[in-house]
């Protein structure tokens, strides 16, 4: 029986990756084209839609709500089942650890907010949702991250800039590694809750570990340094993205991980990419293509 998902935001990081991985599960892969398509219409006859957009920082407030509102109507008309990539902003600094899903959504600043809110609009609106929530994203390309752009820039020279505490544990994600979960999600969606949150592991490392494990990983000495915020600071009040930047800059000094229980009772035949095999391919491109920041940097994820 043919599989037919339907990918929003394809070309972005999740969307990318989401891509190649129901393609090689032999799914029929649809990309949205916001071009040619209306989303109800390019809904009808999919299975599953994968949630992909994801709007820069200072778009959130203008565009998030009415992006996922229509995914929710697309998913009512066409009965497919939304995966949603979730991420930590919902949980706060003063939410309980490790974070799973029956942790508090006790953020308060605006853009934990955002997500709080759109993560209670699929949970009420009745459709079919499967929540994949992650750390900050590790790619096998430059895709505009805190990774690529901040702090394996230096890396050429053995140096990482890391954005907080180098003892403070930090959850990541390898995307090759999220998405192939997302399609064994999808593969069982019947089984599973009409709302499901799934914490996905993915790798616990403080900025320290992470220097000795690409270390090891790319046969190069690697230190990790500090970074300095001050540049931030300075172009904050003349820049949105900065103060977005600033805002979520608590998460490189809060110690946290996600719990992967529910996930691995979901999927006990999961196997994930080592991780220093997933450091190894995610520094690839960095140490060779020179990244730096930008006023077009999407997300910190």
């Amino acid at each position: 029986m043919t599989k037919s998902v339907l990918i929003l935001g394809g070309s972005g990081r999740f969307g990318r990756n989401a891509t190649r991985a129901f393609s090689a599960s032999g799914w029929d892969v649809h990309q949205f084209d916001r071009d040619q398509d209306t989303l109800v219409t390019a809904a009808q006859g999919k299975d599953v839609i994968v949630a992909g957009w994801n709007p820069a920082y200072p778009d959130w407030a203008r565009q998030v709500p009415k992006l996922h509102a229509g995914i929710i109507r697309a998913a009512k008309t066409s009965g497919a089942t939304v995966i949603v990539p979730g991420n930590v902003y919902v949980f706060g600094p003063d939410a309980g650890m490790p974070w799973d899903e029956r942790t508090a959504h006790r953020a308060t600043n605006p853009l934990g907010r955002l997500r709080i809110e759109m993560e209670r609009a699929y949970r009420e609106s009745g459709v079919r949702v499967i929540l994949l929530r992650a750390g900050d994203f590790l790619d096998t390309e430059a895709s505009g991250n805190w990774f690529d752009q901040i702090i394996t820039t230096p890396l050429a020279k053995g140096r990482l800039t890391y954005p907080g505490r180098l003892d403070a544990p930090h959850a990541w994600a390898y995307l090759p590694d999220l998405a192939r979960a997302a399609v064994a999600l999808a593969e069982k969606r019947h089984d599973l809750a009409q709302y499901e949150e799934v914490p996905f592991p993915g790798y616990t490392l403080s900025g320290a570990e992470m220097a000795q494990a690409i270390s090891r990983a790319t046969g190069q000495i690697v230190r990790a340094k500090t970074m300095n915020w001050l540049p931030l600071r300075l172009a904050a009040p003349f820049w949105a993205m900065g103060r977005c930047l600033l805002e979520m800059r608590y998460l490189w000094n809060l110690p946290h991980a996600l719990d992967g229980t529910r996930f691995n009772t979901l999927l006990p035949d999961f196997q994930p990419t080592p991780r220093d095999e997933a450091l190894r391919m995610a520094t690839a491109h960095t140490r060779t293509t020179p990244t730096h920041i930008s006023k077009s940097t999407q997300t910190s994820r």
